[in-house]
């Protein structure tokens, strides 16, 4: 499990502190993301994508990642995913273990012979290196899903093809897999980013004030970002729908920000990089925290209560037992923020001074979220946070019982 997935399901304890937390939801942020929109034009996937549009992100990813810095010119989730190719059958795990082998050294070569991250030189090289380039990194994305979900590396065009004649698997053959509407995907998505403000970016810092794929200081939670720039910290997404900021995504950053406990990327800003659209959009921190309405203001406090959080419990998992789900409430409410006399009920921040009696609220937007924070048991400082009960687990019946069924019910 990893933080994207616990967020994305909203049942497990992690996406249930947030959503308590950021008590203004996504809207806000939205409508500010739209607001920093420039694209005129989106670049759409070709029909031979189909299937692979998230592989062909996890390659614009990483080339990406190469234009700022070097540093680590075979990403160490590809090398994962090599090393657990043990598990298939002895000749197809072996040629695929041998045949990533080579392609970490192929790559690691063309990353250094093109100096990719010099900025004397452009983001983009010449358009024959930049497909090679591409069908190494879609490649390297292949081995990627194999430490991500094993299932899915099964139907990877790379797992198939070593299983289907394990002496024909060569780097070559490797290499000859990603349809060439993937290729050129990949290399439209760079030539995009060479020609706007991701290029401004990367001019202005130098590659060693960029960690690339910067991971945290935890082994409770599975995550890594995509950039770290000199206290910017840069997440990139392909998806072509550019104009929508889901919450999704805004939780994430959330939490690359709160997981970085001991400041080791000294992040003062956080930023998304729409590589369809070439929409680089940043807000620095306390900005981001407003309007997200977040009921911690203080970055330290926030850290604290989520590094308790991730402490406490398996904060990316949904709890089924209810012992476990008892476990979970207790901590959460614990965890809650409660409103201090004269502070606004929905994020805690102070509210205005009035003449009358004193306000419960900070703002006409907090007051419109009253009502749907209270109904769904996450306002701070209410009676009681109501939490979703677990799920029950669904007990099938035995075979007697089924043919007993059968008969009963003929078709």
């Amino acid at each position: 499990m990893s933080l994207t997935s616990g967020i994305h399901c909203p049942r497990t304890p992690l996406r249930r502190f947030l959503d308590r937390e950021l008590s203004a939801g996504a809207h806000p942020l939205r409508k500010s993301f739209r607001a920093r929109d420039r694209s005129s034009q989106v670049l759409m996937p070709g029909p031979g994508v189909g299937t692979e549009a998230g592989n062909v992100g996890t390659a614009i990813d990483y080339r990406l990642r190469l234009a700022f810095t070097a540093a680590e010119p075979v990403d160490h989730v590809a090398r994962l995913g090599i090393l657990l190719t043990d598990s298939y059958e002895s000749d197809a795990r072996q040629r695929m273990r041998d045949v990533g082998e080579e392609l970490m050294e192929r790559l690691q070569e063309t990353v250094m012979r093109l100096q990719l991250d010099n900025r004397e030189l452009p983001m983009d090289r010449a358009h024959d290196e930049e497909e090679d380039l591409a069908r190494l990194l879609i490649a390297a994305a292949w081995y990627q899903v194999n430490y991500r979900t094993s299932i899915g590396f099964a139907f990877t065009p790379l797992a198939i093809a070593a299983q289907e004649d394990p002496s024909a698997f060569t780097l070559d053959r490797l290499l000859q897999l990603p349809h060439r509407d993937m290729v050129a995907d990949v290399v439209a998505q760079l030539y995009k980013a060479a020609d706007g403000p991701l290029n401004d970016l990367r001019t202005r810092t130098r590659p060693e004030d960029c960690t690339p794929a910067p991971t945290f200081p935890t082994n409770r939670i599975a995550a890594d970002a995509d950039l770290a720039v000199d206290g910017l910290l840069l997440d990139f997404k392909s998806t072509r729908y550019t104009r929508t900021l889901r919450q999704a995504e805004a939780w994430q950053l959330t939490g690359y920000l709160l997981l970085d406990t001991d400041d080791r990327y000294r992040i003062d800003t956080v930023g998304l990089y729409l590589s369809r659209s070439g929409t680089l959009a940043r807000w620095p921190v306390e900005e981001y925290l407003d309007l997200l309405g977040a009921c911690r203001r203080e970055l330290p406090a926030f850290r604290a209560a989520f590094t308790e959080l991730l402490e406490g419990c398996t904060a990316d998992v949904e709890p089924y037992e209810q012992e476990d789900e008892d476990r979970v409430r207790d901590l959460l409410k614990r965890l809650a923020s409660v409103a201090a006399p004269g502070q606004c009920l929905v994020c805690l921040q102070p509210c205005p001074a009035s003449g009358r009696r004193p306000r419960e609220v900070c703002s006409s937007w907090c007051r419109g979220r009253v009502k749907s924070l209270r109904n769904r048991g996450l306002l701070p400082g209410g009676p009681d946070v109501l939490l979703p009960r677990p799920r029950q687990r669904l007990d099938l019946p035995d075979d007697a019982e089924i043919v007993s069924l059968t008969a009963r019910f003929p078709r």
